[in-house]
């Protein structure tokens, strides 16, 4: 026979058809187990839970990878806390406006904590002072949009101007949140350095960068003007900073009773896109209390919710007005924090509605009420409460005493707290004098604090 040569594959050729191989095979085995999955999410937790699925997954691939910060690097970079600057604090003339500088982070509305800001800042406003907000923006939103929702929404009618543009000198350059901070420690204007504190903010974060720039601000050796006692000793023995604190208020002009409504349900904050309210153990909660008791309503707010696996009706993002109505109609109303509590509770005590709130130091210290019921957070410690609050009997009583605990709780008292802290800090920095015999009316010709010695 002749010879014939046989042809030698090639060895690179022949890696490549069993890494062709290799890559079908493991393709086939991931498509099966992908069918396998979408069928069990389908089958088991609906078609809503698998299109949740692929949504966090698509985000999670086009969200950008860089760092989001809020606050500008070069603001940070600048802020060497290890040399503070040394305050320069003008002056109060007799018969002069005391002047403050506000350092905001834009808001849309609804904002809780920009209503508690905007509010204090009314109240100054009608007791004299002159007013000027600075919005601080590191996502580069329309300064003119935002201004409008101050004024339109939040009722702000003092000059409003941006940081980029500089600070005018001041009695008081007052930071409203950690960002602004940096704004404030960096400013080359005049004036006493406050922080405006409503809430431990390195909580908001994982522990990282954010929380730890967050956390810096508290050694910028600014005086701490808190939402509540628990912040201001907190921030105190922590850090060593000078505090002073306000006390909640609530608008019982607008949340009251309503003689005329019926109690059917039970409320529930449930704001999932802030970690620190614990929405999803609340809704474990209410789970386990809806089978116990079904013939009670559920109604949730705060924001829209999908499928649940009990029946409630979801408010979404709602109105003052709309929330009266709320908790008119419920025996109680969850309202859970991880950090320095809501206005929620307050509001709903007001309406009669009794709350039930997660046992902790933080909460009990701010609210100071006996007619919160506190439990521990765990879901079935929650529903717990929840049950013995609706079948509590007589609970018209309880629901008249709870709002009467909150009669003489206002806005104007908190107004009233914060205005003590800042004039005395700023007239009488190194005394404990207090500021009433200091500041004792308001020229009704010039709205010019007038000073009294």
């Amino acid at each position: 026979m002749p010879y014939r040569a046989t042809r030698k594959i090639p060895a690179t050729f022949m890696s490549l058809l069993m890494r062709a191989a290799s890559v079908i095979k493991l393709g086939r085995a991931q498509l099966r187990r992908c069918a396998r999955q979408i069928q069990y999410l389908i089958l088991n937790e609906g078609l809503g839970a698998f299109t949740d699925k692929i949504r966090t997954k698509l985000s999670d691939a086009i969200r950008p990878r860089t760092f989001l910060w809020h606050v500008f690097p070069s603001d940070v970079l600048q802020a060497d806390l290890t040399k503070p600057p040394v305050e320069d604090v003008p002056t109060v003339k007799v018969g002069e406006a005391i002047s403050l500088n506000w350092i905001v982070g834009p808001a849309g509305p609804g904002s809780g904590g920009h209503t508690t800001i905007f509010r204090t800042i009314r109240h100054l406003q009608e007791k004299g002072y002159l007013n000027r907000v600075y919005f601080y923006d590191p996502y580069g939103g329309d300064r003119k949009y935002y201004e409008d929702i101050a004024r339109s929404h939040y009722g702000i009618t003092c000059e409003i101007g941006d940081v980029s543009q500089g600070l005018a000198d001041a009695h008081g350059v007052i930071a409203t949140c950690w960002p602004t901070a940096y704004a404030a420690f960096n400013a080359p204007c005049r004036g006493k350095r406050f922080y405006f504190i409503q809430d431990y903010e390195p909580y908001f974060y994982p522990v990282g960068t954010n929380s730890a720039l967050a956390e810096n601000t508290y050694r910028m050796n600014f005086h701490g003007i808190t939402a509540g006692r628990w912040l201001s000793e907190k921030l105190a023995t922590e850090y060593g900073m000078v505090t002073d604190w306000f006390p909640f208020g609530c608008d019982t002009a607008r949340y009251r009773i309503d003689p005329t409504s019926h109690r059917s349900g039970v409320a529930f904050y449930a704001r999932a896109g802030t970690p620190r309210r614990a929405v999803e153990i609340g809704l474990l909660a209410l789970e386990l209390f809806a089978k116990r008791q079904p013939h009670i309503e559920l109604h949730l707010f705060g924001q829209q919710l999908g499928s649940l696996p009990f029946a409630y009706t979801n408010h979404g993002l709602v109105s003052p007005d709309k929330l009266n109505q709320i908790y008119n109609k419920c025996f109680a109303g969850l309202s859970l924090s991880l950090t320095n509590v809501s206005l929620v509770p307050h509001e709903m005590l007001a309406c009669g509605c009794i709350p039930v709130v997660n046992d902790a130091d933080h909460n009990r210290m701010v609210l100071d009420n006996a007619n919160v019921r506190y439990a521990s957070l765990l879901p079935h410690a929650l529903a717990d409460a929840i049950e013995a609050v609706v079948t509590t009997p007589g609970f018209e009583l309880a629901s008249r005493r709870a709002a009467e605990s909150v009669k003489s709780t206002s806005w104007a008292l908190a107004g009233a707290a914060v205005e003590k802290a800042l004039c005395q800090a700023i007239l009488h920095p190194r005394t404990s004098l207090q500021c009433d015999g200091l500041i004792k009316q308001t020229d009704p010709n010039n709205a010019k604090l007038i000073l009294t010695r």
